[in-house]
């Protein structure tokens, strides 16, 4: 059976492959664009959606290749797709805790990883995608577990650091601060007076397990977080149309 290279570079590159095919199932499972922007297409044995529309792709490539440079900089503990209402409130958080992927510097990333005493490290191609098939086999059919969102919301996609890991600095800089609702108070900073609390709109009210992928060193956990902005905008769509009935 063959195994996949088992390098730091490679762990990136097959999480970033699959990243990209889950934010595109993400925004069609949950209707952020009309059906009809999307393409039937198959990966990893199974059928998915892509979005057609050149700009969404490009978004959602630029965003992906943000990711990978902070995941080589082990820099990460969530990747998160946010699905955010017309008024830019947080409904749904899809969480990718990459906290378990391992620390590599640099001059390594393209070196063979080995676990002291373990006599296979690297994971068998058809178990990685096997794992991968069965993440968006669960992915797809999260529609079925959550309430409806309301019309015309959009996405974005963010990251959360390590305690210990700076920000991402520079110029140009793809990332920008999130609202401090979306913020995690790190531990790091309760000496100057932060309680590290979760912001208002992480955490959510409900929580759905997706999948856990554990395939040699590429190990993640994905979920779903329900904030209670998503209650809320129901809500308020809900009053609004029964007013317009009345």
């Amino acid at each position: 059976m063959a195994a996949l290279p088992n390098t730091f570079a490679s762990i990136v590159a097959n999480f970033a492959e699959f990243l990209t095919v889950a934010i595109h199932t993400i925004i069609w499972e949950r209707g952020i664009y009309p059906d009809s922007s999307f393409i039937k297409a198959k990966k990893y044995n199974t059928p998915v959606r892509q979005s057609r529309h050149p700009k969404v792709c490009e978004f959602i490539q630029a965003a992906v290749d943000a990711v990978r440079e902070q995941l080589l900089k082990g820099t990460l503990q969530h990747v998160c797709v946010v699905l955010y209402s017309p008024l830019l409130q947080a409904l749904e958080r899809f969480v990718f805790d990459v906290s378990k992927f391992p620390a590599v510097p640099k001059e390594y990333h393209f070196t063979q990883l080995e676990r002291e005493g373990a006599t296979q490290t690297a994971a068998p191609s058809e178990d990685l995608g096997e794992q991968f098939r069965a993440a968006l086999t669960r992915l797809t059919g999260c529609g079925t577990k959550l309430s409806p969102l309301p019309s015309d919301c959009t996405f974005n996609v963010a990251i959360e650091v390590r305690d210990e890991a700076d920000p991402p600095i520079g110029h140009p800089q793809p990332w920008i601060p999130t609202q401090p609702s979306l913020q995690r108070r790190a531990a790091a900073f309760d000496e100057d007076g932060y309680d590290g609390r979760l912001g208002s709109d992480l955490g959510g009210v409900n929580f759905t397990p997706i999948r856990a992928v554990d395939a040699g060193e590429l190990v993640f956990e994905m979920w779903v977080e329900e904030g209670k902005g998503k209650a809320e905008a129901v809500s308020s769509l809900s009053q609004t149309s029964t007013q317009l009935s009345e």
